[in-house]
């Protein structure tokens, strides 16, 4: 028989595998994989060409990338304290919180989908970091303004991933799941940084596909926003630890 105990542990790791592949879709979303080079080159004080040719520039980018990925994690380590701490008020009505959270992440994923579409979130929003490249503390601040600022790509992802966060009603484990986020979005910007030439290919590959990532990532924040409301995470962490035992282990 299960240790009702322990699925306070492992019911998280159903939530983080989804915030990473949700990392990994927000670096994929239309707005951000195509700008990846250009982005990396002015972070780094070279260009695209440079970062094709030497391994001088490109251990320059992969620094400023470091600093970049420090800059929007930032960010996103405080919204998922505030998002949790803000779970921890409504833990007495948090039934009926999870069921509205799951509708809007629903909403969200239909927009993505392609079943309606919300005008707001088809808007972008930069913010202007000014002229920084080529320093390191310049890519931590873009990284700042790029977590802040690029609504239409990260925005409705990311709603789904502060959801989760203040589902889980706890600052801490909020904490976790959005360092998971930033892991997934800022671990694909490091390997580009380290290995442009040689990802060429994938990357233009990934760009002649963009609508069916696109759609994807609605399928990944509608079927969330059904486990939210139905409670299916819960359940899922029990088939987790009766499938494989080692991870009641886990913490």
């Amino acid at each position: 028989m299960l240790d009702t105990s322990l699925i306070f542990d492992a019911a998280l790791l159903p939530a983080m595998l989804v915030a990473m592949l949700a990392g990994i879709l927000s670096f994929l979303s239309p707005c951000v994989l195509p700008v990846v080079p250009p982005y990396l080159a002015y972070m780094g004080g070279v260009s695209v060409s440079d970062m094709e040719e030497t391994r001088h520039a490109r251990r320059r980018v992969f620094l400023a990338a470091v600093f970049f990925v420090l800059g929007l994690s930032t960010v996103f380590l405080l919204l998922g304290f505030a998002f949790s701490a803000m779970g921890r008020m409504f833990l007495q009505v948090q039934e009926w919180f999870l069921i509205i959270a799951g509708a809007m992440v629903m909403t969200l994923g239909a927009h993505f989908v392609g079943v309606f579409r919300i005008g707001f979130l088809d808007r972008d929003l930069r913010v202007d970091a000014g002229d920084r490249g080529g320093s390191a503390f310049g890519a931590y601040l873009l990284g700042l303004a790029f977590a802040f600022g690029w609504t239409p790509c990260l925005g409705p992802i990311l709603g789904a991933i502060l959801s989760l966060a203040a589902s889980e009603a706890d600052m801490t484990r909020g904490t976790v799941l959005l360092a998971v986020y930033a892991l997934g979005l800022g671990i694909p910007f490091l390997l580009v940084a380290a290995f442009f030439p040689r990802l060429k290919g994938v990357m233009g590959w990934m760009k002649r596909h963009m609508d069916r990532i696109e759609r994807a990532s609605g399928l990944l924040l509608w079927t969330v926003g059904l486990m939210m409301m139905t409670g299916q995470f819960a359940a899922f962490s029990y088939w987790l630890l009766e499938r494989f035992p080692a991870l009641a282990l886990v913490g």
